[in-house]
Protein backbone atom coordinates (compact mmCIF):
# COMPACT_ATOMS: atom_id res chain seq x y z
CA UNK A 1 0.00 0.00 0.00
CA UNK A 2 1.39 3.33 -1.04
CA UNK A 3 0.92 6.29 1.20
CA UNK A 4 -0.60 9.57 -0.20
CA UNK A 5 0.95 11.82 2.31
CA UNK A 6 -1.05 14.81 1.38
CA UNK A 7 -4.56 12.72 1.76
CA UNK A 8 -3.28 11.24 4.98
CA UNK A 9 -2.18 14.83 6.11
CA UNK A 10 -5.66 16.35 5.04
CA UNK A 11 -7.40 13.68 6.68
CA UNK A 12 -5.72 13.79 10.20
CA UNK A 13 -5.98 17.78 9.59
CA UNK A 14 -9.85 18.20 8.98
CA UNK A 15 -10.12 16.05 12.37
CA UNK A 16 -8.31 18.30 14.37
CA UNK A 17 -10.06 21.14 13.01
CA UNK A 18 -13.17 19.82 14.35
CA UNK A 19 -11.84 19.90 17.66
CA UNK A 20 -10.43 23.44 17.41
CA UNK A 21 -13.64 24.27 15.79
CA UNK A 22 -15.87 22.27 18.54
CA UNK A 23 -13.45 24.22 21.30
CA UNK A 24 -14.44 27.98 19.91
CA UNK A 25 -17.89 27.22 19.82
CA UNK A 26 -17.77 25.81 23.27
CA UNK A 27 -16.21 29.05 24.62
CA UNK A 28 -13.36 27.71 26.43
CA UNK A 29 -13.55 25.14 29.75
CA UNK A 30 -13.21 27.51 32.64
CA UNK A 31 -17.10 25.67 33.22
CA UNK A 32 -15.43 22.83 33.81
CA UNK A 33 -13.55 23.87 36.52
CA UNK A 34 -16.48 25.90 38.09
CA UNK A 35 -18.95 23.12 38.39
CA UNK A 36 -19.81 19.69 40.68
CA UNK A 37 -17.62 16.53 39.29
CA UNK A 38 -18.24 13.42 40.37
CA UNK A 39 -15.27 11.29 41.97
CA UNK A 40 -13.94 9.86 38.57
CA UNK A 41 -13.63 13.17 36.56
CA UNK A 42 -10.39 13.31 35.22
CA UNK A 43 -8.19 17.01 35.54
CA UNK A 44 -8.82 19.26 32.92
CA UNK A 45 -5.46 18.95 31.62
CA UNK A 46 -6.02 15.70 30.57
CA UNK A 47 -8.93 16.27 27.97
CA UNK A 48 -7.07 18.50 25.45
CA UNK A 49 -4.23 15.53 25.12
CA UNK A 50 -6.36 13.07 25.04
CA UNK A 51 -9.21 14.26 22.66
CA UNK A 52 -5.45 15.57 20.04
CA UNK A 53 -4.34 11.93 20.18
CA UNK A 54 -7.96 10.19 19.23
CA UNK A 55 -8.50 13.20 16.70
CA UNK A 56 -5.06 11.97 15.08
CA UNK A 57 -6.46 8.31 15.08
CA UNK A 58 -9.98 9.43 13.48
CA UNK A 59 -8.19 11.41 10.60
CA UNK A 60 -5.54 8.36 10.35
CA UNK A 61 -9.11 5.96 10.06
CA UNK A 62 -10.54 8.12 7.70
CA UNK A 63 -7.69 8.32 5.48
CA UNK A 64 -7.29 4.25 5.40
CA UNK A 65 -11.05 4.31 4.31
CA UNK A 66 -11.15 7.68 1.75
CA UNK A 67 -8.31 5.78 0.01
CA UNK A 68 -9.62 2.41 -0.17
CA UNK A 69 -11.39 0.85 -3.44
CA UNK A 70 -14.90 -0.09 -1.44
CA UNK A 71 -17.74 0.90 -3.03
CA UNK A 72 -19.21 1.76 -0.06
CA UNK A 73 -16.79 4.24 1.15
CA UNK A 74 -19.06 7.39 0.45
CA UNK A 75 -21.87 6.11 2.87
CA UNK A 76 -18.73 5.11 5.36
CA UNK A 77 -17.13 8.54 5.34
CA UNK A 78 -20.83 10.09 5.11
CA UNK A 79 -21.39 8.82 8.24
CA UNK A 80 -17.56 10.27 9.66
CA UNK A 81 -18.84 13.48 8.53
CA UNK A 82 -21.88 13.36 10.44
CA UNK A 83 -20.10 12.06 13.80
CA UNK A 84 -17.70 15.05 13.10
CA UNK A 85 -20.59 17.54 12.72
CA UNK A 86 -22.00 16.32 15.94
CA UNK A 87 -18.93 16.68 17.69
CA UNK A 88 -17.92 19.68 17.31
CA UNK A 89 -21.34 20.46 18.53
CA UNK A 90 -21.30 18.36 21.62
CA UNK A 91 -18.98 21.17 23.56
CA UNK A 92 -21.50 24.33 22.55
CA UNK A 93 -24.32 22.70 24.76
CA UNK A 94 -22.15 21.49 27.73
CA UNK A 95 -19.86 24.44 27.93
CA UNK A 96 -21.33 27.64 26.20
CA UNK A 97 -24.83 26.84 27.47
CA UNK A 98 -24.19 24.60 30.17
CA UNK A 99 -27.59 22.61 29.03
CA UNK A 100 -25.95 19.21 30.69
CA UNK A 101 -28.84 17.24 30.08
CA UNK A 102 -29.39 18.10 26.35
CA UNK A 103 -25.45 17.28 26.07
CA UNK A 104 -25.88 14.13 27.52
CA UNK A 105 -28.30 12.85 25.18
CA UNK A 106 -26.46 14.60 22.30
CA UNK A 107 -23.77 12.52 22.96
CA UNK A 108 -25.70 9.44 23.03
CA UNK A 109 -26.54 10.33 19.46
CA UNK A 110 -22.71 10.50 18.41
CA UNK A 111 -22.20 6.97 20.30
CA UNK A 112 -24.87 5.73 17.74
CA UNK A 113 -23.48 7.19 14.89
CA UNK A 114 -19.64 6.26 15.73
CA UNK A 115 -21.42 2.86 16.38
CA UNK A 116 -22.38 2.69 12.73
CA UNK A 117 -19.96 4.32 11.13
CA UNK A 118 -17.37 1.96 13.14
CA UNK A 119 -19.29 -0.86 11.49
CA UNK A 120 -19.45 0.57 8.03
CA UNK A 121 -15.13 1.19 8.57
CA UNK A 122 -15.17 -2.18 9.77
CA UNK A 123 -16.61 -3.74 6.57
CA UNK A 124 -14.39 -1.81 4.35
CA UNK A 125 -11.57 -2.08 6.58
CA UNK A 126 -11.28 -3.32 9.79
CA UNK A 127 -8.06 -1.50 10.97
CA UNK A 128 -9.93 1.39 10.31
CA UNK A 129 -12.54 0.45 12.58
CA UNK A 130 -10.00 -0.63 15.19
CA UNK A 131 -8.57 2.31 15.21
CA UNK A 132 -11.73 4.03 16.26
CA UNK A 133 -12.12 1.81 19.66
CA UNK A 134 -10.43 4.54 21.89
CA UNK A 135 -12.71 7.11 20.51
CA UNK A 136 -15.98 4.90 21.29
CA UNK A 137 -14.34 4.16 24.82
CA UNK A 138 -13.64 7.73 25.31
CA UNK A 139 -17.30 8.77 24.43
CA UNK A 140 -19.00 6.14 26.50
CA UNK A 141 -16.73 7.70 29.35
CA UNK A 142 -17.39 10.97 28.57
CA UNK A 143 -21.23 10.12 28.25
CA UNK A 144 -21.07 8.72 31.90
CA UNK A 145 -18.89 11.95 33.14
CA UNK A 146 -21.63 14.18 31.12
CA UNK A 147 -24.75 11.97 33.12
CA UNK A 148 -22.91 12.36 36.32
CA UNK A 149 -22.28 16.44 36.06
CA UNK A 150 -25.98 16.62 35.13
CA UNK A 151 -27.05 15.14 38.15
CA UNK A 152 -25.10 16.93 40.52
CA UNK A 153 -25.66 20.23 38.99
Amino acid sequence: MVINFKKLILSVLIALGVGVAGNLLGGGSEIYSSIVKPSFAVPSIVFPIVWTILYILMGISAYIIWTSESENKDIAIGLYAVQLVINALWPLFFFRYQMFFVSFLWILLLIAVVIAMVIAFYKIKPIAAYLQIPYLAWLIFASILNFAIYKLN
